[in-house]
């Protein structure tokens, strides 16, 4: 049974039960966009979906526009001033005061005070209206290529024309219904050049610090619109984006221009880290999948995990990794991610995030909000 905390990790199904009650969702949804998170003592133990640092601030997101923040490593949390109530998934910071978390119905939250308080910058609505924006564009521009390509040619552009047309009805569709889509994922490079992923396809970037953004799923070769669920830099610079059935999209080029890579696994992706050494990639996802490559996604092997469960985040320091995932798994390894160890927690709660405190000690955050551990992931207290 799925509980609260897969919903970032298993969101075709929680966005299809979502979908069937159109009319009813958008009103809720309107509603929790709107309505400021609540303070309570209990958000530390609540679900939380992502833990981030900035300077040497801790901060944690998760469901109910919680937001909360330590300044302590972990042992006291204030919560912050959020402007929302939906879920949120992710979160990033590009500088140590300035930060990005995004969630459910298509919000994107930003901070300028290091997480203290936040703004809304856009909305599922909005987001959906830049894709149309985009998609009517391509029209346009395919339109033009029929008119002037020979009459051998027009026939096969024709079919692509009428498949930006369906893609557009489908678009207007969902805006009908209302910001039903989440993003699941951040990655800011400063105070301005940032980018969010989610459902669907969904990729905007901004080069201004969130003020305006533009539709970049067309760089992507994803013409199904498969979710996009985890986004991240690696050694050397590059940036890798991995999803449903297998994506994974790498750029060379500060995130301008994107190139699909072919891995050996075609289920779901649900996190990618470097190793911490150039153009190396370690992308993780369902039943304790995790591949490795060295050179920027054009070759992959498998790593042997032990672990049949789903992998969520992780981080890389030095030659030591460690990955995170459902049934309360902690994967460490202390050799660059050759080999890996395996410990479940024994509350089997989902992990959905780590950060790397005081000493070896693991911040961990997931189904059972706030954990705080020894390296291996067993609880100090």
């Amino acid at each position: 049974m799925a509980t609260s905390f897969m919903c970032k990790t298993l969101g075709a199904a929680c966005l299809g039960l979502s979908m069937a009650c159109a009319s009813p969702v958008a009103f809720a949804l309107t509603d929790v966009i709107e309505t400021p998170a609540r303070p309570t003592e209990l958000a530390p133990e609540n679900l939380l979906n992502d833990v981030e640092r900035a300077g040497d601030r801790i901060l944690a997101i998760g469901e109910r526009g919680h937001i909360i923040f330590s300044d302590d490593e972990g042992d006291t949390w204030t919560q912050a001033e959020v402007p929302v109530s939906v879920t949120l998934t992710g979160i990033d910071f590009g500088s140590d005061t300035h930060g990005w978390a995004v969630g459910h119905s298509g919000v994107v939250l930003h901070s300028d005070d290091a997480g203290q308080t936040w703004e809304l910058q856009l909305t599922g609505t909005r987001a959906a209206e830049l894709a149309i924006e985009s998609q009517e564009e391509a029209i346009a521009a395919m339109e033009e290529r029929v008119e002037a390509a020979p009459e051998e040619k027009k026939s096969d552009l024709e079919w692509a024309l009428d498949d930006l047309y369906f893609a557009l009805e489908n678009m207007q569709a969902d805006l009908d219904i209302g910001p039903v889509n989440p993003f699941l994922d951040v990655w800011f490079a400063d105070e301005n050049q940032g980018f969010v992923i989610g459902a669907y396809g969904m990729f905007f970037h901004t080069k201004d610090g969130g003020e305006t953004w533009q539709d970049w799923s067309p760089k992507l070769s994803n013409p199904q619109n498969f979710h996009l669920n985890a986004i991240s830099r690696v050694g050397g610079g590059a940036m890798v984006i991995v999803g449903e059935a297998g994506q994974i999209h790498v750029s060379v080029d500060q995130g301008q221009n994107w190139e699909r890579r072919e891995g050996p696994y075609p289920g779901s992706l649900f996190g990618v880290i470097g190793t911490g050494r150039v153009n190396e990639i370690l992308a993780f996802g369902l039943r304790g999948t995790l591949m490795l490559s060295t050179d920027l996604g054009k070759s992959w092997s498998m790593v042997s995990t032990g672990s049949t469960a789903t992998l969520n985040d992780g981080f890389a320091e030095d030659s030591r990794i460690v990955l995170v995932g459902n049934s309360g798994a902690v994967l460490t390894s202390g050799n660059g991610g050759d080999t890996f160890r395996e410990y479940l927690r024994d509350d089997r709660q989902g992990v959905m995030s780590v950060v790397p405190v005081s000493g070896t000690n693991l911040l961990l955050v997931g189904e059972g909000g706030v954990k705080m551990t020894d390296a291996k992931g067993k609880n100090l207290q």
